[in-house]
């Protein structure tokens, strides 16, 4: 297999090895024809990849592709545009700026830090001796002292508590309405194209082309943002979310769907899914947030009559509609590499009718309780994982099958 090993990634296959070769290739190319500090230049190749002007073949191109889109991103936050161009010299000057804020930064707050210190407090004591008196005065000195401190501290703590519950609630009501107008779109016209949709085609192999049709729901939400891979929603919960998906599993875990910094972050699939050439298990990840907000909710899955009321789930790709019935419901964690133990978050595929029952056999036994339903060789399936609180690492799971 290490012939297969190329960029610190392995290929099963000989043609995903060199489709990988030649994705770095090209991306070398690209790399040697524009500057990555430059907005305009970055910009317009973001819009290149959009347009298919440049075809990626494997993970690693996907990859490139994402982080180019995020870099473009940023730079049009900032007000760049295509025509955007930094002046030679520039960054330099914007380095030493940044460096001279830090040092006087720096300045300002050892002069802060230093302690206001006070003359300690006079009394009359003529009744007491002078060893007494000497006594009395550093026993004072100490309380007061002591009080100032505690004060200090108290005040720190309070203005911590309020910042921290004003920006979760400022996330969280972004969130809200954020993702009440993505909501609003689904089935929207406003981004779609006009007329017959255009398929999308996606090249895997030299050997493979496939021709996708984004559904027509959906439509005006790819627009928006090409990572989107699908739509999860249960009735009557707050999930009722779109569905990312990168080259990697980090991006999405403090972004939202806007390309915003959200300690919320976003539902994202992962990246080792294929819904094209369908996985026999789909991932989805989110947070289990305290608001309630993404997963935050999941965990009333541990109760069998709120499962049952609750006993199905719409998942849709971008491609088409979906609707699974939950199966399974266990807790688990995340476990060191060595460990020899079923590892749910790592079941993608079940090459034969064995192994798909060896998975089977191993969440039935972690499942807080039967719910009937069982899988067979061949059907498709669908994994929400959030984090549980119960251990270190631990994750609390759903896993359900594909019925319609």
């Amino acid at each position: 297999m290490s012939g297969y090993e190329l960029a610190g990634r392995r290929f099963r296959t000989e043609s995903e090895y060199k489709a990988a070769k030649r994705d770095l290739k090209l991306i070398e190319e690209i790399k040697t024809n524009i500057h990555m500090e430059q907005p305009g230049e970055v910009i317009s190749l973001c819009d290149a990849l959009a347009e298919g002007q440049y075809r990626f073949e494997s993970a690693i191109g996907n990859e490139f592709d994402d982080k180019i889109y995020e870099l473009a991103e940023k730079y049009k936050a900032q007000g760049y545009t295509k025509n955007s161009r930094l002046p030679e010299g520039k960054r330099a000057r914007k380095k030493a700026q940044k460096k001279q804020a830090q040092t006087s930064g720096g300045k300002t707050k050892q002069a802060a830090t230093k302690k206001n210190r006070k003359d300690k407090p006079q009394a009359s004591l003529e009744d007491y001796d002078a060893d007494m008196q000497k006594a009395i005065l550093e026993e004072v000195g100490k309380r007061e002292k002591r009080r100032k401190l505690l004060v200090v501290l108290c005040s720190v703590i309070a203005v911590g508590c309020f910042g921290y519950f004003g920006v979760y609630s400022y996330f969280a009501d972004r969130t809200q309405m954020d993702y009440e107008q993505l909501a609003s779109l689904k089935g929207s016209s406003s981004l779609a194209g006009t007329g017959t949709p255009t398929p999308l085609t996606i090249h895997y192999t030299e050997e493979e082309d496939v021709e996708l049709t984004v559904l027509p729901e959906y439509e005006t939400l790819y627009n928006k943002n090409k990572k989107l891979i699908g739509w999860l929603k249960i009735d009557d919960t707050v999930i009722d979310y779109p569905v990312m998906q990168t080259a990697n599993n980090e991006y999405y875990l403090d972004h939202n769907f806007n390309q915003e910094y959200d300690k919320n972050g976003s539902l994202f699939m992962d990246a080792a899914c294929d819904v094209v050439h369908r996985n026999t298990n789909l991932i989805i990840y989110g947070h289990h947030m305290k608001s309630g907000k993404m997963f935050g909710n999941l965990n009333s899955y541990s109760s069998k009559e709120y499962c049952e009321k609750h006993s199905t789930i719409r998942f849709d790709t971008i491609y088409e509609k979906g609707l699974y019935q939950v199966m399974y419901v266990f807790r688990s964690r995340i476990y060191n590499e060595d460990e020899v133990v079923f590892k749910y978050y790592q079941f993608f595929d079940a090459a034969s009718e064995k192994e798909f029952q060896s998975n089977m056999q191993e969440m039935a036994a972690l499942s807080l309780y039967d719910t009937g339903v069982t899988a067979s060789f061949g059907d498709e399936l669908l994994t929400l994982s959030t984090c549980d609180s119960s251990e270190p690492d631990g994750r609390f799971v759903v896993v359900a099958k594909r019925i319609q």
